[in-house]
Order: structure tokens, then sequence, then C-alpha cells
């Protein structure tokens, strides 16, 4: 039995930087060009593996080049990759751009984490049953995701980005959703609530009024917010100057899972992941940015 089971998406990065993000239309020259580990699925098992949970990635990769690539941390972090299968094709492919202040922007091409199907996760249906925690995002097809829910007899935890049309009755399994603003706003779209974005308080209770039984909104610089029963908490997170983002929040979501394996409750875990989370956002990359039980997090002044 696996404490955190992961189904989801695995890919390599192509990241490339630039002084600030071009407009429509506009050529500019950057620099970069590295490949690197990436994919919301991978990075999340390998924040969670790092920080020494016991985690299993169940994904694939294609039969090319760039999936020695897209492997290479998940191989190291600790996770169990017996999971992970290769098929015909291409690996799935982000290409990356990051500016100066570190904000980037992302283009997903899915290649072999469309083959993460119901019928795949049907191949490791006991792996998925019988772990503790759950974790999903909306990199993978939505019948691959609705049939892990349908599979999980432990705590289901999702990352629904991208935003995707999955099962309604298995999204609201979530505990917790985890969501940036924006994504929570077409969250609830998706449950056929328009909702113009408002305050991420807002939102929470909006989204914990469709049946959700907890809610963490991540804010950025301006930390998180849960949401459960008990009403709303503020998580603040450190203050850093950040050196690229990309993967900070899979980082948050990777401690999260792995605080919440460990019994703490939502708000530790929150808590915990801001910190994470900050601490990923001062280096380059995704998953070669993620901490190890032996780095030290930054911490959250008052």
């Amino acid at each position: 039995m696996t404490a955190i089971a992961v189904v989801g998406s695995i890919n390599a990065d192509l990241t490339t930087h630039v002084h600030r993000h071009p407009s429509p239309g506009e050529t500019l020259l950057g620099s970069g060009g590295d490949i690197s580990a990436g994919g919301k699925g991978a990075n999340q098992a390998v924040a969670a593996a790092q920080l020494g949970a016991d985690v299993t990635m169940i994904g694939a990769v294609g039969s090319d080049s760039m999936a020695a690539a897209a492997l290479e941390h998940l191989r190291t972090s600790g996770a169990d990759t017996s999971a992970i299968t290769t098929v015909a094709g291409p690996t799935g492919l982000a290409v990356i751009t990051v500016a100066e202040d570190g904000e980037n922007t992302i283009i997903v091409v899915p290649g072999a984490n469309a083959s993460v199907d119901g019928t795949y996760v049907d191949t490791h249906a006991q792996t998925v049953a019988e772990a503790g925690i759950l974790l999903l995002q909306g990199e993978i097809p939505a019948d691959g995701f609705d049939r892990a829910v349908d599979l999980a007899k432990g705590r289901v935890v999702v990352n629904l980005a991208p935003v995707v049309p999955v099962g309604i009755k298995q999204l609201l399994r979530s505990d917790p959703l985890l969501v940036n603003e924006h994504e929570g706003a077409l969250v609830l779209d998706l449950l056929g609530v328009p909702f113009a974005e408002s305050d991420p308080a807002t939102l929470v209770s909006a989204l914990l009024a469709q049946g959700f039984v907890s809610v963490v909104m991540t804010l950025g610089a301006a930390g998180a917010i849960v949401g459960d029963t008990e009403g709303l908490t503020d998580i603040p997170t450190p203050q850093i100057t950040a050196v690229d983002t990309t993967g900070s929040g899979d980082a948050f979501a990777g401690a999260l899972v792995a605080k919440l394996a460990a019994g703490a409750t939502l708000i530790e875990a929150a808590e915990f992941a801001a910190r994470v989370g900050a601490f990923a956002a001062t280096r380059p990359g995704a998953q070669a940015s993620y901490p190890t039980l032996a780095d030290t997090l930054p911490a959250v002044h008052n």
C-alpha cells in the first residue's frame, strides 16, 4: 500500500528566458533552450517524495529522446516509478517562457499523457484503490481522472490545473480542491455557477457552497486561504525574491499531500506548503528547484 498515488502527467520542459513576455505578433530574442523534467503530475510526485513521502507515480512517457529528461528527477527522488509506461509516440512537452520578474507562460502538448485514460488507470486499479491519498491534476484525459477517483478508497486531493471538464461527482470528492484564483472561478463555471472573479475569500466560500469538503486557494506572494467546515483561514507565505515561479504551485501541492500523509491538519499542511512553494520560486526550473529534507526553508515573518 502506498501513502500517495499520483495519477498524472509527465513532461519534458523546454524553457526559454526573456526580458519580458512578447505581445501578440511580436518576436523577441531570448536565451536558454534547456530541456528538463516537468509535468504537473511528475512535479507534484517529486516534490512529495523529496520531502520523505511514500509516493507512487502512475503515468506515461513516449518512445522518444525526451523521455529520459522527463524521468530524470522522478528516478532520483525516491518515488516508485514502476507504474510508468512507455507508449509509442512523443513524450508530453511543455514550452515555458520565463520573464525577468520570474513570471512564466506555459503551453503544454500532451503527447504520451493522452494515453493515461480510464483503461490505463484500470491496469493500476489496486495501487489507486489502496493509496492513502490519491493526487490528481488536469493534464490527463477526463475519463482517466474520473476512473481514478471512482477507484480510490482513500482521500482524494485535486489540483484541477488546467481546469478541464471532468465528472462533477468525481470532482466534488476533492478534499481539498487546490486551485488559484483564476482556476477557482473556472471551476465554478464548470459547475454551472457563473461567477465573476472576486476577492479570494468570496471565491473560496462559493466553492464550499457547491459541496466541496475543503478548498485551498493559492495566492502567490499573498499566501493562500484554507476553507472548510470550520471557516476560512489565511495562510501567510515567506517574502522572497522570485527567480522563476515555474512549478512552484506544484511544489506547494506536493508538500501539502506529503504533510497530510504524515498526519498533519489541512492548515498545518498548507502552512508548510507555502514555505516549500516559496523555496522553489527562488531557484530556476521546476523539479530542480524543489527542496529535500536537508534544505532550510524560508521562514514566515509576521
